[in-house]
């Protein structure tokens, strides 16, 4: 301290010196020159220093403030003002906006009539905690599905656990119940802000539905559609609920609304409800003629989704594999726990239900090595034809025939895009079927057991056989998925089937396992039940994929999308390994359209009855602007539960009106000039 103190003191201010007699201080201010200019440098110094402390932390923290800063304001400027200004800002932009249909259709007279009844698919039904382990503390009848989402980011692997079912049982996991969230709130939204049956409720309640006339018929959608009866009586809370509406709405019969895979879901539920006990409802054969007016499909997987096998073959869709090429570290690897594809396959092979939208029909329905139904289709609409082929201008401005290159929709997966590509004749394949599986790639690490589900079973041999039978159609994808996953597809092979019936009244097909599948099975007898099947086209879907083999690692999934293979100009259906054709963004239009088009319309074996069905396509149109939200006229798969004209017509059939009165057909694909072309016995 004395130290210190002896380096002050020179520091000390010392004294004024005395003036002269004149008074004259000039001199005194001259000599002030000298330490003033030497404490120059000192303030500069101090300057420098002061500066130096201004770290990256306080940038961080001052531009946290400004961010935080700037939402409340915009958050309370937003809640200021009035409720119709962003309708004022939209219609300046855009103009008028139209009325929506249930004012509409209010205004035009129509009030509530028949009951309705929701039948939700995967991502519209949620699912909530009953029971669950210590990693779970604290989401006791918290949304594990369709909410906020919130947990699944804090503890990822925690979800993964308590969202998969038992490998074995295709039931409950041990000391876990998730159970579906009940009430119309179970399907309204998605998670905040993206809704799902909430604009078509609102419209309806407009004419003057609400709960008394509207039921939810939640369940839950990972198990096999028997299951959902074995382990909750789903299927018989939904016969007593429809019982009830009709009895207590004048007699009137309802009308269904499944979405997605609740379509499938309604049509094992209807072969279920007149089936004889224990395996069925007990209803009776007139049962679905004395309580259903219509059933209104939307987006019906009918005939299967080729989506699914890339979900269950390499647990990839078209945006997954793009992700997946861009950031392969991220989703190939375990860093910091993150839900990656590995574990998703972990998971979703565990749910049954993803085994129902596998496509059904083998080649005939699909396609072969070389044809599909869907031959010629273009991706882009061609300005000028001329019968069959594209008409284009050369240098000289004269015309010169140009022939589409034909795509192999048939061949549902194939490895290479040359395979993909090349005439069937020049494809040497190895048969992959008896093929021995070795040289266990996992066998020294035990922890791959439990992510990998069954590919630590196939080794080398078993990957080089899949990737040397070259290329798959629907009738051999249902062997590779046995092949590469035996134990999932024992699992569901006793609760779906796949395939084309001979005899529909052999008496088999009175097994469930054949109930939602339509190409084998019979509609009920109820000739005066309409069936609509309502979905959106215009919308590039995927239909066929090119694989390759994926780059050798720990507890890798073996097989990938190529991205790497492109059509090479813009109008290509190829996209990032992907074959596209008409569609909803899910469902083809071939598998959404073709029963309502061809296989149920009029009397048929597989509508004895002579149901009136009717084929309502929606021409996908995208918003103009941000501030039309998800649109109005959108025919995405889940999007077109907000579409005006989709909306208008569910509420004309609700209000009782015929599939006539509403216009019968409305088509802008070539859904019958495909379904010409399968030769199908009807």
């Amino acid at each position: 301290m004395s130290l210190l103190r002896r380096r002050k003191q020179p520091q000390q201010e010392q004294p004024p010196p005395p003036s002269d007699g004149n008074g004259s201080d000039h001199d005194d201010n001259d000599k002030g020159k000298g330490p003033s200019s030497s404490s120059a440098p000192a303030s500069k110094e101090a300057t420098r220093r002061t500066k130096a402390k201004w770290s990256c932390v306080d940038s961080c923290c001052w531009l946290v403030g400004v961010v935080c800063s700037a939402w409340w304001l915009l958050l309370f400027l937003y809640n200021a003002m009035p409720a119709s200004f962003p309708q004022y800002v939209t219609e300046a932009i855009t103009g008028p906006l139209p009325d929506p249909p249930g004012v509409k259709l209010q205004k035009e007279g129509l009030r509530v009539k028949h009951p309705v009844v929701f039948v939700p698919g995967i991502v519209t039904g949620g699912l909530e905690l009953w029971e669950g382990h210590h990693c779970a503390e604290g989401l006791f009848r918290k949304r594990l599905w369709g909410g906020t989402f919130g947990d699944v980011y804090k503890r990822p692997l925690c979800w993964v656990e308590h969202m998969s079912l038992d490998n074995e049982t295709g039931l409950d996991k041990s000391g876990i119940r998730v159970r579906p969230v009940t009430g119309l709130v179970a399907a309204d939204y998605f998670v905040p802000g993206y809704f799902v049956w909430a604009v078509l409720i609102a419209n309806l309640a407009r004419i003057g539905y609400e709960e008394k006339t509207m039921y939810m018929a939640a369940y839950d959608w990972r198990l096999s559609f028997q299951n959902t009866e074995v382990r909750d009586q789903t299927l018989s809370r939904i016969k007593s609920n429809i019982e009830l509406l009709v009895a207590t709405n004048g007699g009137n019969r309802v009308v269904v609304i499944p979405h997605s895979m609740g379509v499938l879901y309604f049509l094992h539920f209807m072969k279920w409800v007149e089936a004889p006990p224990p395996m069925g409802g007990g209803g009776g054969p007139n049962w679905c003629e004395k309580h259903i007016k219509a059933v209104v499909n939307i987006g019906g997987p009918f005939l299967g989704v080729p989506k699914a096998v890339a979900g269950l073959f390499s647990s990839e869709a078209k945006d997954v594999a793009v992700a997946r090429a861009i950031a392969p570290d991220v989703l190939d690897s375990d860093f910091l726990g993150l839900q990656t594809l590995r574990h998703l396959m972990r998971m979703t092979r565990t749910w049954d239900s993803t085994m129902s939208m596998i496509p059904k029909g083998g080649d005939t329905i699909w396609g072969g090595l070389d044809w599909s139904p869907e031959d010629g289709f273009e991706c882009k609409a061609k300005k000028q034809k001329d019968n069959d082929t594209e008409v284009s201008s050369d240098i000289n401005g004269e015309n010169v025939e140009v022939e589409p290159k034909p795509i192999n929709y048939g061949r549902l997966v194939s490895f290479g895009k040359d395979v993909a590509e090349a005439p069937s004749s020049e494809i040497e394949r190895i048969e992959f079927r008896g093929a021995v599986k070795g040289n266990n790639i996992a066998h020294s690490n035990s922890s791959c057991r439990d992510i990998w589900t069954e590919y630590h079973e196939l080794g080398w041999g078993g990957i080089k056989a899949v990737a040397d039978y070259k290329a798959y159609t629907a009738s051999s994808i249902i062997d590779l998925l046995h092949f590469v996953a035996p134990r999932m597809m024992q699992r569901g092979s006793v609760h779906f089937s796949y395939g084309i019936a001979d005899y529909l009244d052999d008496p088999k097909y009175q097994h469930y396992k054949y109930w939602s599948n339509p190409l084998e099975t019979k509609l009920p007898k109820a000739p005066d039940m309409e069936i609509f099947s309502m979905y959106g086209v215009g919308i590039p879907t995927e239909r066929a994929y090119v694989y390759k083999l994926a780059p050798q690692a720990e507890c890798y999934i073996p097989f990938r999308i190529d991205t790497s293979a492109e059509g090479g100009d813009e109008n290509s259906c190829l996209k990032g390994g992907v074959y596209l054709a008409d569609g909803d963004e899910t469902v083809p239009v071939l598998s959404a359209g073709y029963m309502c088009a061809k296989g149920w319309r009029g009397k048929t074996r597989f509508n004895p009855a002579g149901s009136k069905t009717y084929v309502r396509e929606y021409s996908h149109s995208p918003p103009s602007t941000l501030l039309e939200g998800r649109g109005t006229q959108s025919g995405a798969h889940v999007d077109i539960m907000g579409n005006f004209a989709l909306i208008e017509d569910i509420i004309r059939i609700a209000a009782g009106a015929t599939g006539e009165e509403i216009g019968g057909d409305q088509v802008y694909s070539d859904i019958f000039k495909w379904s010409e072309k399968i030769k199908l016995k009807l």
